[in-house]
């Protein structure tokens, strides 16, 4: 019997049937002249009962095995505490491969990491815990995340205090649905109101609508008088409207009024401006806790833009700060890519 390099582990030979439990120290060949050649057991692998019989037949009487000692954890069964404590709804993970785990989205919607806690978590010794972008719109049976540990063993006391952390704190990773929700649309302009030039604001947000498992219960053509404007978002909030999306009239023209017809409506404002490009003149109201959101013309003819970025987690239920905003301008230039990748690109992140 000898200490191994690996802190926690003493390497020793046994014979086979002695060998349950224990984790092989190297890979083991199989041979069948003519048929395959490979690894049948790679290193790390913990030895099972039903292992023994094929150890036999390749001719294993005795294994180098290590011998956890007291206090030390096996990297299968770290990864597998890891991911149990870390994740919350909407997330599914499979059986350790290599030391690894993989964590997906259960359900179609936003993503949400906990940043700090991630940093925190990765900080502790021997932890490798990696995740996609928070706030990524993704798909069911999306990868998300990996972890495992970096040596074949960890210390026990990490991983309780991994626990104990992400217990207090988290959870790390978890996918908000989307719900299906009720919109209003509030397309101002008078030049469409007069049916003088063609509404093409609708049918991009009806689109989009679809794709977030939004229902348009009405659309409205106001005008551009600011009291009409006011009256028409009242009037879908008090339809049951979960979101009302203003289209128009969003720049710093003396004539564009519909960020002071949102804010006659009430309620919180949370920004007019947005540090994301397409998308400055963005606009998020709360009026009587539903976001009245003011859209920026680039909605209408840009593939992505802060609406993208936006509207997403306020429909999965995310109640959106002035600081979120802020945020969005690390990553928030689109690169207008041919062709687009979105979500899977840097937009946003």
């Amino acid at each position: 019997m000898r200490k191994d390099s690996e802190e926690g582990e003493t390497m020793k030979k046994v014979r086979v049937q002695d060998a349950v439990g224990m984790v092989l120290c190297h890979d083991m060949t199989e041979i069948v002249p003519g048929k395959f050649k490979g690894r049948a057991f790679k290193k790390g692998h913990v030895v099972k009962e039903e292992d023994i019989e094929k150890l036999l037949d390749i001719g294993k009487r005795y294994l180098y095995v290590w011998d956890l000692e007291e206090g030390y954890v096996h990297e299968d069964d770290a990864a597998q505490r890891m991911v149990k404590a870390a994740a919350g709804a909407n997330i599914s993970y499979g059986e350790p491969r290599e030391g690894k785990i993989e964590l997906r989205a259960s359900c179609r919607g936003v993503l949400r990491i906990n940043i700090d806690l991630l940093y925190e978590l990765n900080g502790l010794k021997d932890v490798c815990f990696s995740t996609i972008h928070s706030g990524k719109t993704v798909e069911e049976g999306k990868v998300l995340a990996g972890t495992r540990v970096i040596p074949l063993v960890t210390e026990e006391d990490m991983l309780l205090q991994f626990e104990k952390l992400c217990e207090e704190k988290g959870p790390l990773i978890e996918v908000l649905p989307f719900r299906h929700t009720k919109i209003g649309i509030v397309t101002t302009g008078s030049e469409i109101a007069d049916g003088r030039i063609e509404d093409k604001f609708g049918p991009v947000l009806k689109r989009k609508a679809e794709e977030l498992d939004g229902e348009i219960i009405g659309q409205v053509f106001p005008g551009d008088e600011k009291e009409e404007i006011t009256n028409a978002i009242l009037d879908f909030i008090g339809q049951g409207a979960d979101m009302v999306q203003v289209s128009g009239g969003m720049s710093v023209d003396p004539d564009d009024v519909t960020p002071s017809a949102i804010r006659d409506c009430g309620g919180e404002a949370v920004t007019y401006g947005s540090p994301v490009l397409p998308g400055t003149m963005f606009m998020l109201s709360y009026v009587k806790g539903i976001p009245v959101v003011g859209l920026p013309g680039c909605v209408m003819y840009s593939k992505r833009t802060v609406f993208d970025l936006a509207v997403p987690r306020l429909l999965a239920g995310e109640k959106l700060t002035r600081e979120d905003f802020i945020k969005m301008a690390h990553g928030g230039f689109c690169m207008q890519c041919d062709p687009c990748t979105y979500p899977d690109c840097g937009f946003g992140r």
